[in-house]
């Protein structure tokens, strides 16, 4: 049991950053709706190529769309995917999801995946991705949109908690940021919210 455990050890020491396991690197939810276009889809699948070339583990619903366009990008790169599907059948998942969690629970499954991550990044999207940026901000998780849903306040100013990017890049590089400082949105006891959709 002794050379177990210091086997245990110096495996530990000898392990390189980048042998970080996938249970202790950062993970990212990348939401989105289940049908996109071509640009939306290739934003998509530059933000998962960029958070598995930064380490991450990338979280998402599991299906089409701008879904499967970040877990194509991850795989294209060698980085994880995990789908939290929302019906009973892991089949399915898009072919790019290496883990398909399913749920059978409809569209409760995103409080899973909000719950799951540590950042949020929500790409373009409809109703369900509105639920998932809410969910985000009621949970306290730091959350940054792409051409997504803008948020303002019911006194017609912005909300202030949700960072707007202007490429996949910078969505990818303030989500990572965000995780690796620990610096989750904090929630405020609020005022009700005004919502309407970027058009783009």
């Amino acid at each position: 049991m002794a050379d177990l455990e210091a086997s245990r050890e110096q495996a530990g020491k000898d392990r390189l950053p980048s042998q970080v396991s996938p249970l202790r690197a950062p993970r990212i939810a990348v939401c989105g709706a289940g049908t996109c276009d071509a640009a939306v889809y290739e934003r998509a699948r530059q933000v998962g190529r960029l958070l598995a070339e930064a380490g991450a583990v990338l979280l998402c619903g599991g299906l089409g769309g701008v879904m499967e366009a970040a877990c194509r990008g991850a795989k294209e790169a060698g980085g994880p995917t995990v789908g939290i599907l929302p019906g009973s059948e892991a089949g399915t998942a898009n072919p790019y999801v290496d883990l398909p969690i399913v749920t059978s629970m409809a569209h409760a499954r995103n409080v899973i995946l909000v719950l799951s991550s540590d950042a949020v990044i929500a790409i373009s999207g409809a109703a369900g991705t509105l639920s998932e940026i809410a969910l985000a901000l009621k949970i306290g998780r730091p959350v940054v949109g792409l051409g997504t849903w803008q948020l303002v306040r019911s006194d017609g100013l912005p909300e202030e908690r949700v960072r707007y990017a202007a490429s996949p890049e910078e969505a990818v590089q303030w989500a990572l940021e965000k995780t690796r400082s620990n610096d989750g949105i904090e929630l405020e006891a609020g005022e009700p919210r005004v919502l309407r959709p970027v058009k783009e």
